[in-house]
């Protein structure tokens, strides 16, 4: 038997092919959990509001009146519209259900039992349904009602407390941090029910709070409050636990990023600047010792890259095996030779923009690679088609226009 010709063989299917993905939720945490699994083959089908689509659609710049956060966040992504509050839209939901995998739904507890669409009716159809529900404070607990936003949860979780200047406010990142973080977390959280499911043969609820990982992420602060009474201060971009560590201006104006946490590499750098004198320093040998002396490290290393262009300061780094990395701004990081190497960047063709390029998928699989297939579609651009595959006629779908479900 002549085996395959690897130029003309089928590329292998996605490794979630086969998986069909119902997303209800709407901005980013919930959207983006989808947006993953769609990266690597799931079916996912976007259910919006018939009269108020993805408020995602509409953040940020725009071209030609089209969202362009909306191109990435609902690429992979069938769109649909739907009233869940309607009587046709409910019951349209529910077939859906039947066909689906997991559903993904961000809304203030109690609003899908308000619509008789909660955990008992969803699994009563669906008894294999892996149903997400991401919200601010979580299903239960006093908060459990309040709006609740990344930003909440960045405050909340002693994020905020713990950027910024010592004697300046606390600071917010400039993007959604804590959403992006619990869209993460939420497609492990799916990924892990589905593989519980496997054995089970049921189903389960994901209960995703925003407020919880970024906790988590930032690591033993809990810890050592509990057995210490520690808070951590806000230091800037210094570290107590490592030093030199931060961003320095070159000459030529612009800046770099310098770390030592190995105590390998605290040595290469002070060679490197012409201080290998600190090196002998009792101090010298813990990076919190390090930490502690930070002012004189700094006005070492500082003044050494300053004296030097970035081009120099990077060659010269890499050349004594210290870490360093230029701070880039977007433009720098759509011409970095490392991210074109791992087309971290790629170009997708979109019918109403032409050629877009985004982030790709978060990450490489040498055997079932994941893939963009298309950037965000048109709201309710896919509407006849996925119901017509439930089997509703064109009469249903006229019903359910005139009863304001679609």
């Amino acid at each position: 038997m002549t085996p395959p010709d690897p130029a003309t063989a089928a590329p292998p299917a996605p490794p979630l092919t086969g998986l069909r993905v119902l997303d209800l939720a709407t901005l980013f945490a919930g959207p983006l959990a989808a947006t993953l699994l769609g990266d690597f083959g799931a079916d996912v089908v976007k259910v919006e509001h018939p009269r108020r689509p993805d408020p995602s659609r509409g953040h940020g710049p725009s071209k030609d009146g089209v969202g362009l956060w909306w191109k990435v966040l609902g690429r992979n992504k069938r769109t649909v519209t739907l009233d869940l509050s309607t009587p046709g839209g409910r019951t349209t939901l529910l077939r859906l259900v039947r066909t689906a995998d997991v559903v993904v739904e961000n809304f203030r507890p109690g609003t899908l039992e308000k619509w008789d669409l909660g955990w008992p009716e969803l699994s009563a159809v669906n008894p294999r349904l892996v149903l997400a529900r991401v919200t601010g404070f979580g299903q239960f607990g006093p908060y459990a009602h309040r709006p609740g936003f990344g930003t909440l949860a960045e405050a909340m979780s002693g994020f905020a407390a713990l950027t910024g200047e010592p004697d300046a406010p606390p600071t917010l990142p400039p993007f959604g941090l804590a959403d992006s973080i619990a869209g993460l977390t939420t497609a492990y959280a799916i990924m892990t029910a589905l593989a519980a499911r496997d054995r089970t043969g049921e189903g389960q609820v994901v209960d995703m709070a925003l407020i919880e990982p970024i906790l988590a992420v930032l690591g033993p602060h809990p810890t050592w409050y509990d057995q210490l009474g520690y808070v951590q201060p806000r230091t800037g971009n210094r570290s107590q636990n490592n030093a030199p560590r931060g961003t320095y201006r070159t000459a030529d104006g612009t800046w770099v990023a310098v770390s030592t946490s190995a105590q390998s590499i605290a040595e290469r750098v002070m060679v490197l600047v012409g201080r290998p004198d600190l090196i002998d320093a009792p101090w010298f040998a813990t990076g919190g010792g390090r930490a502690r002396h930070a002012d004189v490290l700094d006005e070492a290393v500082g003044g050494w890259i300053a004296r030097h262009t970035r081009a120099d300061v990077l060659a010269a780094f890499e050349k004594a095996e210290a870490a360093v990395a230029p701070v880039q701004d977007v433009r720098d990081v759509m011409e970095d030779p490392q991210y074109q190497a791992l087309a971290t960047v790629t170009t997708v063709d979109d019918p109403q923009l032409g050629a877009l390029r985004m982030q790709n998928v978060l990450f490489r699989l040498s055997a079932t690679p994941g893939s963009i297939r298309w950037a965000g579609r048109p709201h309710g651009a896919d509407t006849e088609e996925v119901l017509t595959e439930l089997g509703l006629t064109p009469a249903d779908l006229a019903e359910l226009r005139s009863e304001g479900a679609l």
